[in-house]
């Protein structure tokens, strides 16, 4: 099996998968996979990302049986990639392992850039609030997220998972300058699950809503008592955690990059 790391802007595709009538994240990472293995090749991802998500540290794998070294799969990916999907890494892994099913955790972040004027060089990379956000307000209504909950409210009412159920280990809210993150990690993520949940944490922070509103409508187990969806291009998929496999314990794929975009938790 044939493990990749990516990144991408999700500004210009429909999302991770493939469809119909758009173009899809996939159809571009696996017709350049397929040139450099020279064969069909058909991928299996830790994270299907939304129409506009991005993602820093999404994970994909492949059965393939051409050999070719790392830096085949590297450079000759990044080759056919258009410049806004790029391949960081690769590594071999056993025949069982999958991307999706054997990762652990899954890490997201949403960024809101938090002035009165929206910024127009990160115009589809973050979410503008003009509003003040109490980010106070914000992490105390989060603290009720955390932990094995049934997330009805907090999922899409077109969401197909057979089980609302998901365990969130961590929720935390930072502000750097007027940029705030919502750095959010669980086992497996509803559709528009962090989407509803940034939607309500914001209107907490903003002062429309108490900060036990969170608590209240995930008691509910009712989508409409869950308030707006945020937007998508604040959404970033940042990293995936798989468990011990190959002699590793605790693989952390995550995008190798510094600052905001996925800087470690200064508290």
């Amino acid at each position: 099996m044939v493990v990749l790391g990516l990144e991408y802007d999700g500004t210009a595709y429909a999302g991770w998968q493939k469809q119909k009538n758009a173009l899809a994240v996939q159809v571009v990472v696996e017709r350049a996979i397929s040139i450099v293995a020279d064969q069909l090749i058909a991928t299996v991802c830790a994270g299907r990302t939304d129409s506009g998500v991005h993602a820093l540290g999404q994970v994909v794998s492949f059965v393939c049986n051409r050999n070719r070294s790392d830096k085949a799969w590297i450079r000759g990916c990044n080759s056919s990639l258009p410049a806004d999907v790029r391949v960081l890494w690769t590594r071999q892994a056993g025949e069982h392992f999958s991307a999706r099913f054997s990762a652990s955790q899954r890490h997201y972040r949403y960024l809101i850039y938090n002035r009165p004027v929206a910024s127009s060089i990160l115009a589809k990379r973050v979410v503008h609030q003009p509003r003040p956000l109490d980010t106070g307000r914000m992490q105390r209504a989060a603290n009720a997220l955390v932990g094995t909950h049934d997330f009805t409210s907090y999922r899409a009412t077109a969401c197909q998972a057979l089980s609302p159920v998901r365990t969130v280990s961590r929720l935390k809210i930072t502000r750097f300058n007027d940029l705030i993150a919502i750095d959010i990690s669980a086992n497996a993520f509803l559709h528009h699950m962090v989407r509803n949940i940034a939607g309500v944490l914001m209107a907490i922070g903003v002062g429309e809503k108490p900060a036990d509103w969170s608590a209240l409508v995930l008691a509910a187990r009712d989508r409409r008592r869950g308030g707006m969806t945020a937007p998508p291009h604040g959404l970033y998929l940042v990293g995936v955690d798989y468990p011990e496999w190959g002699g590793e314990k605790n693989w952390h794929a995550q995008a190798p990059l510094n600052g905001f975009w996925n800087s470690s938790d200064p508290g």
